[in-house]
This record gives structure tokens, sequence and C-alpha cells, in this order.
């Protein structure tokens, strides 16, 4: 999807999806769609009863506005659970219908031996040799094994910049639906018709492949049992009455209709809940494809809304991945001025990372610029030197020879012209490598001149994320090649809670396995081939969309992104999930409970009345509502309207705060707990004066 069409999907609710969340809602009425959610599926029973019975009496002209309100607003209760549903996978659909834009029919170059046939991409499978250059459309998911090219990847990831993809490392699968934009690339298809990443993305998305998680099937049981529950206590309540209305000498034809029944049992049971649980789930999904992952299930959203554990590696996800310089250290008697010139003089020809950052480090800090050499030599870097520098020869004087290198290196060169290595800029080399960082020497001739400091930078706010993480009582552990030495000093200014350094893949997959064997739920990231055994272990494996192909199969994610950083995101998001659905649920039994002090009090208060016309049960009206039958039709008037309410915070989610499980479930206890159970108080009042000025009851 384009950046618009991603900005404007993330539009709540639009004119579209609720018109075809309208039309959903009804469709949706149908029993073996219905049956999928026992609750509704009870809700929807009872409001064919109560309209059979409405029809039997308008057929006997014994026609009762308050039973034909009690089926309408049943039916209400149960299409606005439909709806919110509706509304939830409406949103999906509309993301799948951007991708499924993307999804063009397009030709493809097969190569058979060394000739090529033109045939549809869609007669592609898995094995099958393709070629692509420059403005041709990828026909198929596959990994690259010969070439490398630019890539458009806009159509799935939404980022306009291309992307480098290339033959031989962790950065050779291309994706289906994207465009070479220069060079030429040698394509090895992974997939088969029907089964490539963007049909997995837009069958994903629509919910087609959704299943219930286990989370979300054990609430599912625990509401099925309440609902039984309060279907035998409500079955046992005509009986019940019929022996208080013989005790209080009142004829049985007063004893509880089928619609006062079956609207007892709907408020009682769990139908807020009920309702929205599936919105909820789908809505997690949604949210997390807002930022660029796809989810295999949704029990991978869970998964990481519960891990306890997260293994990050260091480079590109804790820091920024190359190594810059910082500052310039002088030896005793050189000017750092005169050493920040001969850093940049050594570094011109030095065209890494490292050395493009001590240029620009002079020039920040001493504003050094180009400058005229006429006869000069440049000695660039290279992995056996392990130096670069420049040879400057000046008419009449000796050539000025600058270097720049590893401690080791330039020891060797000023000893091969009778220098030495100062005492003092050697401590200053061990310290520095001590502290995590790199030292590079410079010296000039047969002088050491001073030191420059290159760190691998620490991403910007990671330390704070870390804390964050903490607080949810989520332990970080960072994953490094570095030496043990190296690897606890960048874990120290991470804040990272523990690292494993000169970790090779076999050890990534111990680790998982042991925290895994500690009762611990565990995530990780990967990109590449050799990570695939990790992610396919790990509870939540995020696997980059640049990686290979093996790790995107392994992984029960992956970001389209390909953001290292982004698995801390995912965890937020999976939690949550959870926490919306907890605090829904929490809402769901208090409001029940509300209820439950509305009709009960309201359908017993003519019970046992004395002769002075005093109803002891009535003094459990509370709520001073105005009649038995305008408590009942408030009351599930309120049962339909709370779903509709709150199907925007279904959809959105809570407000994610980073808090541990045990200060989660206490807020929850105060803020929806306690709202669960004032809300319905005010709301089913306000609804009974309502009725009752209009006259409804």
């Amino acid at each position: 999807m384009n950046k618009s069409e991603k900005s404007g999907s993330r539009a709540l609710l639009t004119k579209g999806i609720l018109i075809q969340a309208l039309k959903d809602s009804f469709i949706k009425l149908a029993p073996g769609v219905l049956i999928r959610n026992p609750v509704m599926f009870i809700v929807a029973i009872g409001a064919f009863l109560t309209t059979i019975v409405v029809t039997g009496d308008i057929i006997r002209r014994e026609y009762s506005s308050f039973n034909l309100q009690i089926a309408l607003w049943l039916w209400f209760t149960v299409l606005f659970a439909n709806f919110a549903e509706a509304v939830a996978e409406g949103r999906g659909k509309a993301q799948a219908d951007s991708l499924r834009k993307n999804r063009t029919q397009t030709r493809a170059r097969r190569l058979r031996g060394k000739n090529e046939e033109s045939v549809w991409a869609t007669d592609l499978k898995a094995g099958d040799i393709v070629v692509c250059e420059a403005g041709d459309m990828i026909p198929s998911d596959g990994d690259v094994i010969e070439g490398i090219a630019s890539v458009d990847e806009s159509a799935v990831t939404g980022e306009s910049a291309p992307v480098i993809r290339e033959s031989g490392g962790d950065r050779s699968a291309v994706t289906g639906g994207t465009r070479v934009i220069s060079d030429r690339i040698v394509v090895k298809v992974t997939s088969d018709p029907g089964n490539t990443f963007l049909d997995r993305m837009i069958a994903l998305v629509e919910g087609a492949k959704r299943q219930k998680t286990p989370n979300e099937i054990a609430l599912i049981v625990l509401l099925s049992g309440l609902t039984i529950i309060f279907l035998l206590v409500v079955a046992a309540m005509p009986a019940y009455f019929g022996y208080s209305l013989r005790s209080s000498g009142l004829p049985p034809s007063d004893n509880l209709s089928l619609p006062v029944l079956v609207s007892l049992l709907v408020c009682l049971i769990p139908t807020t809940i009920g309702g929205l649980l599936s919105a909820i789930g789908i809505s997690g999904m949604d949210r997390l494809l807002r930022k660029n992952v796809i989810a295999t299930s949704g029990k991978a959203i869970e998964a990481a809304g519960d891990t306890d554990v997260l293994l990050l590696d260091k480079t590109g996800t804790i820091t920024l991945g190359n190594r810059m310089a910082t500052g310039f250290i002088p030896a005793d008697g050189i000017a750092k001025e005169y050493l920040a010139d001969a850093a940049q003089l050594s570094s011109i020809a030095d065209e890494t990372p490292e050395g493009r950052s001590i240029v620009i480090l002079a020039k920040e800090q001493f504003n050094l610029r180009g400058r005229e050499m006429l006869d000069t030599v440049f000695i660039p870097f290279t992995a056996q030197t392990r130096m670069s520098g420049i040879d400057i020869k000046k008419q009449g004087a000796p050539v000025q020879s600058i270097r720049k290198g590893s401690a080791d290196a330039i020891k060797g060169f000023v000893q091969k012209q009778n220098g030495f290595m100062p005492r003092k800029v050697e401590e200053a080399v061990a310290e520095i490598a001590r502290q995590g960082a790199t030292p590079l020497v410079v010296a000039e001739n047969d002088k050491v001149l001073g030191i420059i400091h290159l760190k691998d930078v620490v991403k910007g706010g990671i330390r704070l994320r870390f804390a964050q993480l903490r607080k949810m009582g989520i332990r970080t552990i960072m994953i490094t090649g570095d030496n043990h030495l190296t690897a606890a000093a960048i874990a120290a200014e991470a804040g990272v809670d523990d690292f494993l350094a000169e970790a090779k893949p076999e050890d990534k997959l111990s680790r998982i396995r042991k925290e895994q064997a500690d009762g611990h739920l565990v995530g990780m990231i990967g990109d590449g081939t050799n990570d695939a055994p990790a992610l396919a272990q790990a509870d939540v494996g995020l696997a980059m969309n640049t990686g290979t192909q093996a790790a995107r199969e392994a992984g029960n994610m992956v970001d389209l992104d390909s953001n290292p950083t982004k698995l801390i995101e995912v965890v937020e998001t999976g939690k949550q999930l959870l926490m919306t659905r907890g605090a829904l649920t929490t809402f769901s039994i208090a409001n029940d409970v509300a209820k439950y002090f509305a009709i009960i009090p309201a359908i017993a208060a003519p019970l046992y009345v004395t002769s002075a016309g005093i109803a002891p049960l009535g003094a459990l009206n509370i709520m001073k509502l105005a009649s038995p039958q305008s408590a009942i039709l408030s009351a599930v008037i309120f049962n339909a309207l709370i779903i509709i309410a709150l199907i925007p915070l279904a959809i959105r989610g809570v407000r994610y705060r980073p808090l541990s499980a045990s200060r989660v479930l206490a807020l929850n206890l105060v803020k929806y707990g306690m709202g669960g159970i004032i809300v319905p108080f005010i709301g089913i009042k306000l609804i009974d004066l309502i009725i009752t000025g209009l006259g409804l009851t």
C-alpha cells in the first residue's frame, strides 16, 4: 500500500466501512455464522422465541407493545454484535483491497536452460528460474541467485525509497508485485501460485484464515459456562415465582412471561464481551498491520503480549550499526586541531563508513575543509594493512607520511621508522577498548599524534525503551558477536538486562530453549538463513522482509519495514490486545451485576405486598425505576446500546501503558470494574426516564 492509502486507512470508521458493515450485520444472522459465538447465539434464539410470542399475540389480537419492543431490541443486540465484528473485518478488507490492486497480472521471463520464454506469472511454480531487469515487475516470491539490483517495494511496504537485493547474502529475498528499477537479477521462485507472500497477506488481512487463539477459546469457554449457569437459573425462575405468587395471593397468570425471562437471561449473561470478543481479536491483527507487520495468526500476537524475554541483536537494533568517530584524543605535546587535521587527511582515501565519519567530525569540530595538495599519494584502507593514509611530497622537504589505523598496525608503522608508541597512548587505547569502543591511532612519519575514538553508537532513547519493558516484566538479552568485554560495555550503556557475547547461530537456539525450559515466552528477531532455527523455536519470531525466504518462512511475523526495533512495538501491540480484552471482560461482568439490580427488584416488587400496600422486595429497587416493564425494557435497551458504544474502544484498543500484569489488573478493576457498575446505573435510569416520558411502557 502506498503512503496516502496507509494514512487514509488509519481513519477509525469510514462511510464505506460503515455501509458494508451494516449489510454484513444481516448476513451474519445466518445460524451457521452465529453459532460460532455461543453467547450471541443464545441471544438470537431468545429474540426468535420472543418474535414468535409477538406474532402469536398479533394473531390472537392481543398486541403487546412491551413484547414487541423487547423483541426488536433483542434483535438489535444481535445485529450490533454482528456490526462490531463486521466493522473490524471491514477495516481489514479495505487494506486487502489496497493490496489486491498492487497484484497485477504480469508476464515473466522464465529460463529454460540458456533460453528465455515468456509466461504468465500465475504459471510459475516453486523452483522456476526467472530473469528480471530494470522496469520489470518481479512476478513471484523468490530468492536472488545471481546479480544485484535496486528494487521498489512500495507496493508492499509503503516506503518509496528503493532497497538493494543481491545474491548470496541475507538480503536476497524478493516479493512478487515489487519492481526492479535498476540492473539485472536472476530469481529462483519459492512460492506456488496462490501461496505468495501477497496472497497470504490478503488472506490474513481479510480474516479468512483467522483462527481463535488459546486465550480467546478459554474466554469463550468461560462465557459459555456463565451463560449455561444463568440459563439454568432463569429456567428455574417460573417455578419460584409460581410459589411466591401463591404465597402472595396473586393469580398464576401474573407469572413471568417468556419475553421477560428472555430479557432477564440476555441482561445477565455476558453479552457485552460476547458481542465484542471477535472484533477485539480482528482489530489486534489490524493494529499490527498498520505498523507494517504481518502476523501469521492471532496466536502470535497474543504470544507477543505474554512474552517476558526478548532476544535482540546488537547491531542495527540496539546500536546504529556503523562505528562513528566521536572524538580526538591527542598525545602529549600535540594540539588537538593538528591531530584532527592529520586524521582527516589520512581518511580521505578511506571509503568505509568509519573513514567518512572521521572526515565529517574534523570538519564539524574544526571547520577543516578541502585544501590544495599538488603532489600526493593516497593510501586506501585494506583488511591486510588495517591502515589508510596519505603521502605528501613537498619540494625540498622529506615526504610527510600520515597513517591512521589499528593500534598494532600503527605501532608497526612507526617502529619501522625508528619511532615508538608512547605508554600513555597505549593505556588510552586499552581504556577505550574496555569501554566497548574502537581506538584508531594516527601517526606522522615516526611520531604518534593521538587516537580517534570510534564507537558503535547506541540508538537514542533505546535505554528508555528497555526501562519501559522492564516495568512490563520483560527481560532483555542482547546478542552480539563482539568479545565479552565490548559486549558488557555496550550492554551497560544500552541498559539491557543480560547479554550473550561471541554468539553463533547454535548459541541463539540454545539460549532460547533454555529460557523456554525455565517457563518463559521468548521473542526474537532475525533476517538470515542462519537465524531460521531460532526464529522457528522462539514463541514470537519476527523476520525481516529484507531477509531470506528461509527466515520469513520460519518466523510467525514479518516486518515489512525491516526495522529491528519493531519487535518492541510488536510486544506492545500484543499487550494492548490482552489489556483491551481484559478491560472489556471486566466491564462486561461488572455490567451484568448492575443490570441485576435493575431487573430482579423490579420484577419481584409485586410479591409479598402487605395489606398496607408495602412491598418488602421493592426496597431493593434502589434505582427507583418507574415500573417492572420500564425496568426490563430499559435494561434490554442499555444492553444493546452499550455494545455500539464500546465498538471504537474495541477497535482502537485501550490506551497502552508499560506496566506489569498485576498493575494492569488492578487498574482494570478500578477503572473498568467500577465503570461497569456505575455506567449501567446511570444509563438505565436515563433510559427509564426517557421511555416513561414518551409513554412507551
